[in-house]
C-alpha cells in the first residue's frame, strides 16, 4: 500500500471489485432465492441498480466538481423530501399516505445532511463553508416538520459528526466506531422481535416503534426459522405474514431490512445486506478524500442504515439512489490541483489546511540561480 500526495492510496481499483462482485452476488441471490416460486425480485434488483447508477454517478462528478455537486445533491434531495412527502417513488400501499413515507423522507432529509456535510469539510472556503453547514442544520431541522423526531436526531448526530471529524485525523477508528453502532442497532430489533430483552426496556422500546410494528417483526422471525435458507422470496412478505395481511393499507413489507431479508432471502440474504453495507465503510477507508468527507459520509450512512434498521427506508429507490451518489462522492479521486496528501488512516482535513505550498520548479533558472544573487 502506497500513498501519493493528491492522490490517496493505491487499491481503489480492488475496492471497486469487490463491491461490483458483491452487488453482482445479491442480485443473483436475490434470483436464486426467487426461483420455482411466484415471487417479485424486480425491487431488489432496482434497488441494487440505484445503488450502483448513484455509485458512479458520485465518482464521476465528485472528481469534477466536489462541492458543487455535493451540495447541488443536498438541495435535490431536501426539495424531493419537501415534494414528495406524500408521494415518493417506491410506495406500494393504496392508503393515502403509505407506510414508510415519512420515514423515507426522512431518511433522504439524512442523505441531504450528510451531503451538505461533505461540501463543507470539502470547500477551503470559510463563507462557504459556514453556509453549507447552516444548510445542513436546515435540512435536518426539517425532518420535524415532517413529523420525524428520528429524522432530526439522526441528522443532527450528522452534522454533529462532521464537525468532530475534521478535527480528527485516523478514520478507521471512527468508522469503525460506526460500523459497532450500526451493528448494536440492528441486535436491538433482532432482540426486540425475540423478546429477548427485559420486560420494561421491551416495553418502552414498544411504544417508541409501534405493537404493529413489533409484530411484523416478529412474523419476519417466524418465517425466517421456518425458511432459513432461501427464505420465503423476494416481495412474499405481504402474502405470509397474518400482521400485513390484517394491517390498514399495508404495503406488505416488515419495516426493517435486515428483517426482510432474513424473512425473504434467507440467511445469506443478510450477510450479504452486510456486506455491502461493510463495503461501502471499506471503500470511505480506502477513499483519497480527506478524513473529514470520508467520516461524514460514513456517519450519514449510518444514520441511514438505523432508520432502514427500523423503519422502509430502502424500499423507496431515490433512497438507494442516494447513498450510492453519496458514497461516490466522498470516495471519488481527488481534482488535479488539490494539494494536500491524505490517506486511508491520516490526513488534517480542510480546517487546519494551511493552503498550496509554492515550491520552485526544478530546473527554473530563476529560482534555480536566485540564491547567488545578491
Amino acid at each position: 500500500m502506497t500513498e501519493s500526495a493528491g492522490r490517496g492510496p493505491e487499491g481503489g481499483t480492488a475496492s471497486d471489485a469487490v463491491g461490483a462482485l458483491i452487488l453482482a452476488t445479491c442480485a443473483i441471490w436475490s434470483l436464486i432465492s426467487a426461483a420455482g416460486r411466484e415471487t417479485r425480485p424486480e425491487g431488489v434488483l432496482l434497488a441494487l441498480l440505484a445503488v450502483a447508477a448513484g455509485f458512479a454517478c458520485g465518482r464521476i462528478c465528485g472528481t469534477l466538481l466536489p462541492v458543487a455537486t455535493a451540495a447541488g445533491a443536498a438541495l435535490a434531495a431536501l426539495l424531493m423530501a419537501l415534494a414528495w412527502r406524500h408521494g415518493m417513488p417506491g410506495a406500494t400501499a393504496t392508503a393515502d399516505i403509505a407506510p414508510g413515507q415519512t420515514g423515507a423522507a426522512a431518511a433522504l432529509l439524512v442523505l441531504a445532511t450528510g451531503a451538505a456535510c461533505c461540501a463543507a469539510a470539502a470547500s477551503r472556503r470559510g463563507p462557504l463553508r459556514a453556509a453549507l453547514r447552516l444548510l445542513a442544520l436546515g435540512t435536518a431541522g426539517a425532518a420535524l416538520g415532517l413529523g420525524s423526531v428520528a429524522g432530526f436526531a439522526a441528522g443532527l448526530g450528522v452534522l454533529l459528526c462532521s464537525l468532530a471529524a475534521a478535527r480528527t485525523r485516523r478514520r478507521l477508528l471512527g468508522l469503525t466506531g460506526l460500523a459497532l453502532a450500526t451493528g448494536l442497532i440492528v441486535a436491538t430489533s433482532w432482540a426486540v422481535a425475540e423478546g429477548a430483552l427485559p420486560d420494561g426496556l421491551t416495553v418502552s422500546l414498544e411504544g417508541q416503534l409501534t405493537r404493529n410494528r413489533v409484530d411484523l417483526w416478529q412474523d419476519a422471525a417466524r418465517l425466517a426459522g421456518q425458511h432459513p435458507a432461501l427464505g420465503i422470496g423476494p416481495g412474499r412478505f405481504a402474502e405470509l405474514s397474518p400482521t400485513a395481511q390484517q394491517s390498514l393499507g399495508s404495503d406488505g413489507k416488515p419495516h426493517s431490512a435486515p428483517w426482510q431479508q432474513a424473512a425473504e432471502q434467507g440467511v445469506v440474504g443478510v450477510v450479504l445486506l452486510g456486506a455491502a453495507f461493510g463495503w461501502l465503510l471499506y471503500v470511505l477507508w480506502r477513499s483519497p478524500r480527506t478524513t473529514s468527507v470520508a467520516l461524514t459520509a460514513g456517519a450519514a450512512l449510518t444514520a441511514l442504515a438505523a432508520l432502514a434498521s427500523v423503519g422502509n427506508a430502502l424500499s423507496f429507490t431515490p433512497v438507494t439512489a442516494g447513498a450510492g451518489l453519496l458514497a461516490g462522492l466522498a470516495s471519488a479521486r481527488r481534482p488535479i490541483g488539490a494539494g494536500e496528501p491524505c490517506g486511508p488512516d491520516a490526513d488534517p482535513g480542510p480546517e487546519s489546511d494551511p493552503g498550496p505550498e509554492v515550491r520552485p520548479r526544478p530546473g527554473n533558472p530563476r529560482t534555480a540561480g536566485a540564491g547567488g544573487r545578491g
